[in-house]
């Protein structure tokens, strides 16, 4: 059996999904879930093979809810809206059903996934950042729960290793992404790439010293301070205008 979530918060298009599944007895629908948080708990619990999801959705959206999981299921995508088919398939998504999708549309978006699970292709979420446009927060899991981080609360961002510290005023959260894909997803006029380990928010600055040749220091509203690399030191001088 190929176990399968539907993750929809409108119960008409889920009930759709529903339905054409009816048509192959190989799928075992676990679960339907109305949001993302009700999603990953479902996700944890059954371990499924393949999840029908959409994009936007109550709490946390679909892309957000894939960035939540370190070993994803193949996706396809069932959504009202067209633009975010590239960001989809970035993400090596199976299939993008744009809603209302006919039963041979769905059809072939089942022989796809059949075709790919006897391929043994793997799926991944690598990529969602990079094609995503300018966020306004993070979602980021801490034990059990699901904590969303308005970009705005961040002091600074610290590569460490595979994973990025987001520090901010209540405590520091670790997220698994790259440094590269978090700077393609924030607004350039905001966070600013100081290092190689460093992405600053520019309103956390109050001053920027001469440390060692070549390089800087700057220091932070809270009292911390960081090292400024000879390019991340001319990006800060041409996005703050000095």
């Amino acid at each position: 059996m190929i176990r399968t979530l539907i993750i929809d918060d409108e119960p008409l298009a889920a009930s759709v999904v529903e339905e054409y599944l009816q048509n192959y007895p190989q799928f075992e629908i676990l679960e339907i879930c109305q949001d993302g948080f009700q999603a990953m708990k479902a996700i944890q619990k059954h371990e499924p093979d393949l999840i029908f999801l959409d994009v936007q959705m109550p709490k946390i959206t679909g892309f957000e809810l894939l960035e939540l999981l370190d070993e994803p299921p193949a996706v396809i995508f069932t959504t009202a809206f067209d633009q975010y088919a590239l960001k989809a398939f970035d993400a090596k998504a199976v299939d993008y059903l744009l809603k209302p999708f006919s039963q041979s549309r769905f059809e072939q978006a089942i022989n796809k996934f059949l075709e790919s699970r006897n391929e043994g292709e793997p799926t991944s979420t690598e990529g969602i950042s990079e094609m995503a446009e300018k966020s306004n927060r993070l979602v980021v899991r801490v034990k059990n729960e699901i904590k969303i981080i308005p970009v705005a609360e961040v002091q600074y961002f610290e590569a460490q290793d595979d994973y990025i510290a987001i520090h901010t005023d209540s405590g520091k959260y670790l997220k698994k992404m790259t440094m590269k894909s978090l700077e393609d997803a924030l607004d350039p006029d905001r966070f600013a790439r100081i290092h190689r380990s460093f992405m600053l928010n520019l309103n956390s600055i109050t001053r920027i010293e001469p440390y060692e040749r070549d390089s800087y220091l700057v220091y932070l509203k809270n009292g911390e301070k960081l090292p400024v690399s000879k390019s991340g030191y001319a990006r800060l001088r041409q996005v703050l205008g000095l």
